[in-house]
């Protein structure tokens, strides 16, 4: 079982999702914790090689950015309510950021 270290503030942002999302958000952090998918992700390429998203709906959309491509590691890179179509570029510059520091 991988451990997940959230880098940032990644882990109070999800902390602030409703309750619902936060949940839902914790439950696939979880799946990522035994080796398996999220059940809604995608590749962020934008960020770097290996890094996707998780996302999730409620009346807002809600992104979880991490990389899990260490043996026993999953770093959450950056959490946040996206307000648009198109994700903002300080969340993927912010993410970048995070992932160049590990």
């Amino acid at each position: 079982m991988k451990d997940i270290r959230f880098l940032g503030n990644s882990e109070k942002r999800i902390a602030e999702f409703p309750r619902h999302v936060m949940i839902r958000a914790l439950h696939e952090l979880d799946r990522l914790r035994h080796g398996l998918n999220p059940t809604n992700w995608k590749p962020m390429t934008s960020v770097g090689t290996g890094v996707r998203e998780i996302r999730s709906r409620s009346r807002s959309a809600f992104r979880i950015i991490y990389i899990a491509t260490w043996p026993e590691l999953v770093f959450v890179l950056h959490a946040f309510r996206k307000t648009s179509a198109k994700t903002r570029k300080q969340d993927i510059e912010l993410a970048r950021e995070r992932l160049r520091d590990l």
